[in-house]
């Protein structure tokens, strides 16, 4: 049996496509292990699928002033040794990276026990942990045609990201009696972040009057982010989180607004959802979810809001533009190379196995 190591933590974007990645690697009788950090958001969601999980020590490095910065060196240090300890003791065929910084470790312990490695990056400009990471790499999966240029030649494979399949297997029928909706009028779905976006959520309240004079509204608004004084509006339905429902909330969904995580955008792509991005802003990011956005808005998936661009009106008539023209946003999404990414990256890890 060919032994796989997954890692990746620090947020559930670098740990979705991993799983994603589970149910073929078990119909091929991987055994899989996971190394992530000893208490983060990667423990929490990778054990309900009953894989070992085997925590390691980690720190960040920081761009800014922290005190943290003088302490986590060592957690680094700790977290490589650990790492180089287990990947002994499992001797692992390879080795799948989703990045952040509990991965950079495991990555370089790999290298040292000569243990081919495949790092896949979301962003359309790598990350500082993944960057650090790419000398140890044997492949390097991304999600846009743009970060080619960013990697090192040779190791460079255009793969899309994972998308979990159950998302592809709703039923929009249920979708429509879970929320109560008609059959008259299209459904808008707004997708707010895990944390809920406030400049989201009160962009789209702001016209909600005027968008269910034509739509109805399904809003993932984010924890704690719920208004009572819309609740049991019809044809509107709020939820902080929605899990197992979701994919027949997107079978209902025509069209799609959303930030612009990597992760996110790329399930819109493979669902063939017409989508409005409102990416995070530079001031309160390094900018990644803006040249996401761009890029998908290039390749004719998407259509690109700034915060600084959002006013009613502007907001109103994107979203009725972005209805009108929806076919043409389906056909250039079913025509793109970023499809089949887990079959791509399959074979990627079976070639080095």
């Amino acid at each position: 049996m060919k032994r796989i190591i997954l890692t990746g933590g620090g947020t559930a974007g670098h740990v979705t496509p991993n799983i994603a990645l589970l149910p073929r690697l078990k119909e091929l009788q991987y055994d899989i292990h996971y190394i992530g950090s000893y208490n983060g958001i990667e423990k929490e969601l990778i054990e309900q699928f009953g894989i070992p999980y085997h925590g390691i020590s980690t720190g960040k490095l920081r761009r800014y002033l922290s005190v943290r910065n003088f302490t986590d060196p060592f957690r680094v240090i700790k977290g490589l040794g650990e790492a180089k300890n287990l990947i002994k003791i499992l001797k692992p065929d390879v080795i799948f990276s989703k990045g952040g910084f509990v991965s950079v470790p495991v990555v370089a312990a790999g290298r040292k026990r000569h243990v081919p490695t495949i790092i896949h990056e979301s962003d359309m400009t790598p990350g500082l942990a993944n960057k650090l990471s790419f000398p140890c790499a044997t492949k390097i999966c991304c999600n846009f045609p743009e970060t080619l240029s960013f990697l090192p030649d040779g190791k460079a494979v255009l793969t899309g990201s994972p998308i979990r399949q159950e998302l592809l297997s709703g039923d929009k029928y249920k979708a429509r009696d879970f929320l109560n909706f008609h059959s008259d009028k299209p459904v808008i779905m707004i997708i707010g972040g895990s944390l809920g976006s406030v400049t989201v959520n009160e962009a789209v309240r702001s016209i909600l009057p005027e968008l269910l004079k034509s739509y109805q509204v399904i809003h993932l608004c984010g924890s704690g982010k719920i208004d009572g004084s819309l609740q049991g509006l019809e044809g509107y339905a709020q939820f902080e989180y929605i899990k197992e429902e979701l994919r027949h909330l997107f079978a209902l969904t025509d069209i799609v607004i959303s930030r612009a995580g990597a992760n996110a955008i790329c399930e819109l792509l493979a669902l063939h959802k017409p989508n409005l991005l409102i990416p995070l802003s530079a001031g309160a990011s390094r900018g990644d979810q803006i040249l996401n956005a761009r890029s998908f808005e290039r390749q004719g998936f998407s259509v690109v809001l700034e915060e600084e661009e959002l006013n009613k009106e502007i907001l109103l008539n994107t979203i009725n533009t972005l209805y009108e023209n929806r076919d043409a946003y389906i056909s250039a999404m079913k025509s793109s190379q970023q499809q089949n990414s887990i079959d791509t990256i399959i074979d990627l890890i079976e070639s080095l196995t």
